[in-house]
């Protein structure tokens, strides 16, 4: 670990976009300050990447292989804001994110045909994109991961996530992190995905 690393780099920046955990090699060679410093410009690119400390390359395993479905509970457990519709989260001059928060029930045709087109048109400036949903006649929270072009839905019908409990408002969640991110436009094509 150098603490002037240049997290500006765009593959650097891309890898700490697309990552869940994020092993930070060599922690015991320098000071507090330093380390404290590349935490810091971490969690800028990506607010939600566990970090773990390693000492010569020494980590949990536990740790590392506990990789399971993106949980946007946690992330807005740590950053209650991260939905709120008056701004953008800055990672570098041209990486952002943009998380949009919609009460309802989602089409599901409207949104697969939504998640295609956005995909297709920005899929290579979208580092990633993750959210939860609820779909229209169905009880299961609907997990939503995507990775440029690549997209999966799993749901707690599947072992991922909870379904919704009786009288819980449904909200669905989405998040996207990328480049030149139009957050009005996103927001705008995602309530048109809303059920009738």
């Amino acid at each position: 670990m150098n603490s002037t690393m240049k997290m500006s780099e765009p593959p650097a920046v891309e890898q700490l976009a697309f990552a869940d955990k994020v092993l930070l090699n060599k922690a015991d060679l320098v000071s507090a300050e330093e380390k404290q410093e590349v935490v810091k410009r971490i969690k800028a690119i990506n607010s939600s990447a566990d970090i773990i400390e390693t000492v010569q390359g020494n980590a949990p395993l536990e740790r590392i292989l506990e990789i399971k479905a993106f949980s946007l509970e946690r992330i807005l457990e740590g950053e209650p804001t991260f939905l709120e519709s008056d701004g953008e989260h800055q990672h570098d001059s041209s990486v952002t994110s943009v998380g949009l928060e919609l009460e309802g029930e989602m089409d599901k045709k409207k949104l697969d045909s939504w998640l295609g087109a956005i995909l297709r048109e920005k899929g290579t400036d979208i580092f990633r994109s993750k959210g939860i949903l609820a779909i229209k006649g169905t009880a299961d929270k609907l997990v939503f991961q995507g990775v440029h072009m690549l997209m999966g839905f799993a749901s707690s019908s599947e072992g991922v996530g909870k379904p919704w409990r009786d009288g819980e408002k449904r909200v669905n969640r989405i998040v996207f992190i990328g480049r030149h991110l139009d957050r009005k436009q996103l927001a705008s094509s995602f309530t048109a995905c809303l059920a009738d």
